[in-house]
């Protein structure tokens, strides 16, 4: 009934030039709060008095069929009691009321604003030129009508936190925590997720005081991370100093934020861990998230090692690795394999997919909670790739998903040479993210205790929804698009600033001692303790003896030797040849079906052409494939066949399952 009431009736009267006394309208609905009062009447439909006495007595008058501008009608005062007469109701007192209501409908509207653009003027950018979402304008909505009172106190309504345990807050308060929250360093998207309890769950990890506070010790591990992530490019830098390795210099907070989401899903369950990234920052992964040794990644800078030596075969920024490592932080073993990646940046998205798909399978992992994929791209690439929008769309199909992936983008806020302004027309480069409802957390990345808390949080929405979610780390990249590139050609004010800009272990470490957290002896003290490690190491690379299996991400057993070999080399691979029995038999389950099954008359044809052929002793594609399959199913190796054709055949020819013609749904395997 009010539904029917609003829409035609209701935005007909607001539309009118009369004046609300003249009962056109309801002088405090309007189009940025009509969302609001449908989500009141929602409430009252359910429960009457889960409301105030104003809106109830709003909604039953428009139930009862008031037209606009005569529904409303003021609560009784406190002082009332049911046997003494009626207050007098004055034009005044009811204008009043209307004023407060729409005043409040205001602010409402004002706190909704924020959580939905609020993002649009975060303070993302870390060099302090650029606009993350390419556009330097003030939404409208996020600017507080003029006659409103900043210092007169408001109830918050249900849909914010801001308040903690406070039921009221003045505007002004409640404006500048939202700034806060909203408009800082963490830029958050997420109303556009249909899904009211998600976006609760969002906003009560971002919303109430104090939530991204951190402790002293945890601030301690930070800035441990960061020196090595920082340190580790240096030492290369400085040893090989004409060499391309694709450097993590401008975005180092990528080691800990990868540590921080490892830590926090490996107390949750994880035990192994699927990685797929682009060349940049990669040996940095190797070395301090995959933790492979320092000696054999300096070992792949020896100028003497030909490409097609043991161990090498491609170059070393491409190179993947699968390592069993102690977690310190939850003392728990875990595995971390880095796939293998060439230069097409997002061509390693649906391998790693399928690589932890197929774990889970082996663990039994039906929910995705002892195996996860953790994906790092560049801003360009995911924007402009198309197989991350493939990859997206597998993310909730039964048969492919992995039940969530935490996305890590590392937003140079560059492409190769081009300026994001002329690569895309949306307004981040994490907009695709948008058709799976995955909510996309922006952070500057020289705020790293702002990073962290988004890392925990997206670790903790990935183990809770088992859905997909976005990290954008919006950094910029200290060199060229490699160490030996002038960027500068192409973005001379960008790398004026660039040069001049601190680094960021720097700042942080100058941000610690000045709070009292460690003293620039400490900070020294970590540096010196790494710079030592990396010499080491280096000590001990040449005389490392490389294998195939150092960088392969699928070490599997029984393909090498305890010392490397292949063996197949050594003839210890054995035969995978069948018995004529054992043809025969899988040939006929091939070419049989039940007597109770109806199938296509193509279908019979087909069936009785395979027992033709197997009576004669011929093999065709679809037989051919058939025995393979059944021959390893009969040893217990799951076969798995994807794509959108798999069952029938492109060509028609494969058949593996076969539909009854008659009952719906009723299949053949």
């Amino acid at each position: 009934m009010y539904r029917v009431w609003l829409r035609p009736r209701l935005w007909a009267g607001l539309a009118s030039t009369r004046p609300a006394s003249s009962g056109a309208a309801e002088p405090f609905l309007s189009g940025s709060s009509g969302a609001y009062v449908e989500q009141m009447y929602e409430a009252w439909t359910q429960n009457p008095s889960s409301v105030h006495k104003s809106w109830d007595a709003f909604f039953r008058n428009a139930s009862a069929g008031a037209v606009p501008g005569q529904a409303y009608s003021p609560p009784p005062p406190l002082t009332h009691s049911p046997s003494s007469p009626s207050p007098r109701v004055t034009e005044g007192s009811t204008h009043q009321s209307m004023t407060n209501i729409t005043e409040h409908l205001n602010v409402q509207a004002l706190i909704r604003a924020y959580q939905i653009r609020g993002h649009n003027i975060a303070n993302l950018d870390p060099l302090g030129i650029n606009d993350a979402d390419l556009d330097d304008s003030m939404p409208p909505e996020l600017i507080a009508n003029e006659g409103l009172d900043m210092d007169k106190e408001f109830t918050l309504p249900k849909t914010t936190m801001i308040g903690g345990g406070e039921k009221a807050l003045p505007l002004r308060e409640i404006i500048s925590r939202l700034r806060t929250i909203y408009c800082g360093s963490v830029g958050v998207e997420f109303m556009f997720i249909n899904d009211r309890q998600k976006c609760d769950w969002i906003r009560q990890r971002f919303e109430p005081p104090g939530v991204f506070q951190m402790t002293d010790e945890e601030k301690k591990i930070l800035l441990a991370r960061l020196i090595r992530s920082t340190r580790f490019e240096e030492y290369l830098a400085a040893k090989w100093p004409s060499e391309k390795r694709f450097g993590l210099e401008g975005c180092e907070v990528m080691i800990p934020a990868m540590k921080e989401i490892i830590d926090h899903s490996t107390v949750r369950g994880v035990e192994s861990y699927v990685i797929g990234m682009p060349h940049r920052g990669r040996l940095n992964v190797l070395a301090n998230v995959a933790r492979t040794p320092l000696e054999r990644i300096f070992h792949e800078f020896n100028p003497m090692l030909d490409p097609q030596d043991e161990g090498m075969g491609d170059v070393k920024y491409h190179l993947g690795t699968t390592n069993t490592v102690l977690n310190h932080f939850s003392e728990r073993e875990i595995t971390v394999s880095l796939v293998a990646n060439p230069s097409h940046l997002e061509a390693v998205d649906p391998v790693v997919q399928g690589k932890t798909r197929a774990t889970q399978f082996r663990r039994n992992d039906e929910s995705g909670k002892t195996c996860m994929s953790i994906l790092l791209h560049g801003d360009a690439a995911f924007a402009g790739q198309g197989v991350v929008y493939e990859t997206f769309h597998l993310s909730d199909l039964p048969d492919y998903t992995t039940h969530g992936t935490v996305h890590m983008v590392v937003n140079n806020q560059i492409g190769f040479t081009t300026d994001p302004r002329v690569a895309r027309s949306s307004p981040y480069c994490t907009d695709v993210a948008k058709v799976v409802s995955a909510p996309i957390f922006h952070v500057n990345a020289d705020d790293p205790e702002a990073v962290l808390h988004v890392c925990r949080v997206a670790t903790e929405w990935r183990a809770t929804f088992g859905k997909d979610v976005v990290i954008d780390l919006v950094c910029y990249r200290r060199h060229g698009h490699n160490e030996m590139d002038e960027p500068s050609l192409t973005q001379p004010l960008m790398y004026k600033q660039i040069k001049k800009h601190e680094k960021l272990v720097e700042m942080y470490a100058r941000k610690l001692v000045e709070g009292n957290v460690v003293t620039q002896e400490d900070y020294e003290k970590e540096k010196n303790k790494y710079d030592q490690i990396c010499k080491d190491a280096y000590e001990r690379a040449p005389k490392i003896v490389p294998f195939h299996r150092d960088w392969l991400d699928s070490p599997w057993k029984g393909v090498f030797s305890d010392e490397g070999t292949p063996l197949e080399a050594t003839g210890a691979i054995p035969s995978t040849g069948i018995s004529r029995q054992r043809i025969s038999h899988i040939g006929n389950v091939y070419s049989s079906l039940p007597d109770d099954f109806e199938e296509h008359r193509g279908i019979k044809r087909v069936l009785a052409e395979r027992r033709k052929m197997l009576g004669e002793e011929e093999c065709d594609w679809a037989i051919g494939e058939a025995l393979a399959f059944g021959s390893l199913l009969e040893e217990g190796v799951h076969v798995r066949l994807s794509g959108q054709d798999v069952e029938r055949g492109t060509f028609s020819h494969r058949h593996h399952v076969i539909h009854d013609q008659k009952v719906d749904r009723r299949q053949y395997r």
